[in-house]
């Protein structure tokens, strides 16, 4: 049944792959062809979309690789691989964007606007056919790439609306202001995502509010003295690990202790974690960890 239910969205993002990726060698062409730095920034913003969607599709078709001897925790943390490559090169194009437009200000050329708005008419077209194919899917990837896909569109909007201008009014510097402006964009929510991921590979806490949560709902348990080496972090940003080492106020006999262990698993259930490790120390027991500061919850005074 889940794999019946993979094939759809692979398939949707496949369409949106291909798609994306021919219009973006089209927007290449028809940049050059044109002489719009506009078109051309909106390229390097579809070419990273169109590796964002090729990576998402290849990651839409391992998602569900069992976990072997190499790779423990399983296969999600490919992803933040290809969000770091996606990164660099949306940030290398940019940068060339800008080289490319900020020299245009002082010394405007007026653009193709024919050829403008017909790449511009294009693009909607093929951006919102793609759009459209993925607002059917429910998974993350395809969620997250369908907002991609409609900013696309919308810049191409804007792109049509500065062609139709230039057609009435000799107006050239319009052109590279239009490209600054997409790329500025660009650049700001790049990099708060390339921080973002670099704190995911830094094994940073995903959600500082979560895990204080957590440390609450595990001292407050009747048998639980101490909380103590708390460590919450993500494997892609989405699925989480837990570990954590709970101090006992008395010894416990198997069953209460079983006991203790299926509260423990109640608590953490709400939290949707993908892998928990708990440890249960005994009175006064010597932690092979070394001493706690951080992170060390005591239950009552």
């Amino acid at each position: 049944m889940h794999n019946h239910d993979n094939e759809p969205s692979a398939t949707r993002i496949g369409w949106a792959f291909f798609l994306n990726l021919g219009f973006t060698i089209i927007e290449f062409i028809g940049g050059w062809l044109t002489n719009s730095t506009a078109i051309m920034a909106d390229a390097v913003h579809d070419l990273g979309d169109s590796l964002s969607i090729g990576l998402a599709w290849i990651l839409s078709k391992i998602a569900d690789k069992q976990a072997n001897e190499t790779y423990s925790y399983g296969y999600q943390r490919f992803s933040l691989l290809g969000a770091l490559v996606n990164g660099a090169v949306l940030i290398g194009g940019s940068v060339w964007v800008l080289s490319e437009a900020i020299p245009r200000l002082s010394n405007p050329e007026m653009p193709h606007t024919e050829g403008m708005i017909l790449l511009a008419l294009f693009g909607v077209a093929v951006n919102g056919f793609a759009a459209y194919k993925l607002s059917h899917g429910k998974s993350l990837n395809e969620r997250i790439l369908n907002w991609h896909l409609l900013e696309d569109v919308l810049g191409w909007v804007a792109v049509l609306l500065i062609a139709l201008v230039l057609t009435f009014i000799e107006l050239p510097i319009l052109d590279p202001l239009l490209s600054i402006g997409f790329t500025l964009f660009i650049l700001f929510n790049v990099a708060r995502s390339v921080i973002d991921t670099v704190k995911v590979f830094l094994q940073a806490t995903p959600d500082q509010t979560i895990q204080q949560n957590i440390i609450n709902d595990l001292v407050s348990l009747e048998n639980v003295k101490r909380v103590h080496h708390v460590h919450l972090w993500s494997l892609d940003g989405n699925n989480h690990v837990l570990t954590a080492h709970l101090e006992l106020d008395l010894p416990l006999g198997n069953l209460t202790q079983k006991e203790v262990k299926q509260e423990i698993s109640a608590i953490l259930q709400r939290y949707h974690l993908s892998h928990t490790t708990i440890e249960l120390e005994l009175p006064d027991e010597v932690c092979r960890d070394g001493n706690f500061t951080q992170n060390s919850v005591s239950n009552g005074p």
